[in-house]
């Protein structure tokens, strides 16, 4: 067995991977760790049991289609040609072929469970219909298999691509103005949509107010700009601030200023806003969502 495996952000810091519990998470590191060079796993519940994780954990990865399991318990890793390359002179083929005759691999390199081959299929990809002659009352019955392997679809973590775009956009300026710049490919997709909701007005004023905490106590060392961005900026934001009220901050001060214009203006057209007041009842649970995240609830 390897004693070195890679791991592919695209999967591993999607949301549909970080939504997962930390147990759940873990288990699937693990799970790479002992797999071959094809990605299968024959002993997958010792795994489980030798790092404490649960049958939910399992059953979950399964649920997600993290990993695909065999009616003999052996799995495969469905993204494992994702993860990793191996050169061809250190590759050991896997001892489990009959499974690995199964599996179709995708143009995205990801495993997939081909139901082509020894299943009459009548559309290739879709549901696949097999009739099968009953012996005992010779009445023909027709059983249908519909793929349930469903490929995580990585756009949809950050919702549209212009939003990926804007995200990018919006933290490279406040890259820019932050003291110390280290860690910036730490820096993940979620976080960087987080700052898209915050806006950067509100993030402008959370950097200025940090690095006023800074020059007031000299002996501080400012955090790499990885941890700030990530979560460090929180306290600093205006709902978590008390600055002096003046005549000039005043209207910034309210308490949607942690709103981004544009968010801000969605939610006054669905009338979710109404001067100071707020009515979650014409409110989304996405909407609420974001509401929760920027600390306005």
């Amino acid at each position: 067995m390897a004693q070195k495996r890679m791991f592919t952000m695209k999967i591993v810091d999607s949301d549909a991977f970080l939504d997962m519990p930390l147990s759940t998470q873990c288990l699937y590191f693990h799970l790479n760790m002992r797999a071959d060079d094809d990605g299968f796993i024959g002993n997958p519940k010792r795994i489980q049991r030798i790092i404490g994780a649960s049958e939910d954990d399992f059953k979950l990865l399964v649920a997600k289609h993290f990993i695909l399991i065999f009616d003999n318990g052996v799995i495969v890793i469905k993204h494992w040609k994702m993860h990793n390359y191996i050169q061809s002179d250190r590759y050991v083929p896997t001892q489990y072929q009959e499974e690995k005759s199964m599996l179709y691999e995708k143009k995205n390199k990801s495993y997939t469970l081909d139901f082509d081959k020894g299943i009459e299929s009548i559309n290739k990809k879709e549901a696949e219909t097999k009739c099968i002659q009953n012996d005992n009352d010779s009445e023909a019955e027709c059983l249908q298999n519909v793929s349930t392997d469903i490929d995580l679809d990585i756009e949809k973590d950050l919702d549209k691509k212009h939003i990926v775009h804007e995200a990018h956009a919006l933290f490279e300026k406040l890259w820019s103005l932050y003291p110390l710049k280290r860690g910036k490919g730490q820096v993940s997709n979620a976080a960087k949509k987080r700052l898209l909701d915050i806006g950067y007005d509100q993030m402008e004023r959370a950097i200025n107010r940090y690095k006023a905490d800074l020059e007031k106590e000299t002996w501080r060392k400012p955090q790499n700009g990885s941890t700030f961005f990530n979560s460090g900026h929180v306290d600093y934001l205006d709902c978590n601030c008390q600055d002096p009220i003046t005549e000039d901050n005043k209207e910034t001060l309210d308490r949607f200023s942690v709103l981004s214009e544009e968010f801000r203006n969605e939610l006054e057209t669905q009338g979710v806003i109404s001067g100071e007041s707020l009515s979650l009842g014409n409110a989304t649970d996405k909407q609420i969502k974001r509401l929760q995240e920027v600390g306005v609830l």
